[in-house]
């Protein structure tokens, strides 16, 4: 059976390893990128199984990325939004966009892999 494809975005090096690491240890191979322009013209060439995207990264935000895979690619991908800035206006307008789920930092990783394998158990 193939592994499925995680689109990992998140601009800061460290954390990006430590996750990538987790999701492979899981068995999915990960795609990083490290901003928004970089994750927009991998959507654009190939498209993953399920996309983690941290809200605050260079060139797009994750709400802007989010916007972009449900209304510039008309896709139903699921999109699970990370940030630190776990405020109510950020959390409403993710949802509003069409995330599947926020998750505020620090994120435990295992639960994370749980909330993700349940989305795509049940999709």
């Amino acid at each position: 059976m193939k592994n499925q494809v995680l689109l990992l975005a998140e601009d800061d090096e460290l954390f990006a390893s430590l996750l990538s690491f987790r999701f492979k240890k899981e068995g999915y191979d990960v795609i990083l990128c490290k901003d928004g322009k970089e994750v927009k013209e991998k959507l654009n060439n190939e498209m993953p199984d399920v996309l983690v995207c941290d809200i605050m990264m260079p060139y797009f935000s994750g709400l802007e990325i989010l916007d972009f895979v449900r209304n510039g690619l008309k896709s139903n991908l699921p999109v699970f939004i990370i940030s630190a800035a776990g405020n109510e206006t950020n959390e409403l307008s993710a949802f509003k966009l069409g995330a599947n789920d926020f998750i505020t930092k620090p994120i435990n990783p295992s639960v994370l892999i749980a909330r993700i394998t349940r989305k795509l158990i049940l999709t």
